[in-house]
């Protein structure tokens, strides 16, 4: 608890940057006050939940309020990106969403109403390997989008 808010307090840069930082770490500190508090694991086992909740919010209303997180992230390596570039990126931005959600809702069943065994197997493992694998499925849909001039 005291390095995140230690981070809060001194990565103002870093906060500007990456502003879904701030409530994923207030967040992040009260689930562990709450399992210091209680006694109980659950506030830690609800971080998984957290983190997936706060990308999920930050993710959709970059889509409201753009640019999107991924256009901002594609921008790094292609300033000049075209109107069908911010469309792709839209659309990836989206599936990113619904990826979020749908991992925050298996990490809040493990958390809820698995044991710690299978909690720590998909949060620990299994998580991981999705979003390896998503981003992996996105960069070959990208190349092959690039390569057939349609984004």
């Amino acid at each position: 608890m005291v390095l995140l808010g230690l981070r809060l307090l001194l990565s103002k840069k870093l906060l500007t940057s990456m502003p879904w930082i701030k409530p994923a770490s207030i967040w992040a500190i009260i689930a562990l006050a709450t399992t210091q508090l209680f006694n109980n694991d659950l506030g830690l086992k609800l971080y998984p939940v957290i983190i997936n909740t706060v990308m999920a919010i930050t993710f959709a209303y970059s889509l409201k309020s753009g640019p999107t997180v991924i256009e901002s992230f594609a921008r790094i390596k292609e300033p000049e990106l075209d109107e069908k570039g911010v469309n792709y990126t839209r659309q990836v931005t989206k599936v990113w969403c619904a990826f979020f959600i749908i991992n925050g809702s298996i990490a809040l069943y493990t958390s809820l109403f698995t044991s710690l065994q299978t909690w720590t197997l998909y949060n620990g493992l299994v998580a991981y390997i999705l979003i390896a694998l998503l981003g992996l499925v996105e960069w070959l849909v990208r190349q092959k989008v690039k390569n057939n001039g349609i984004e």
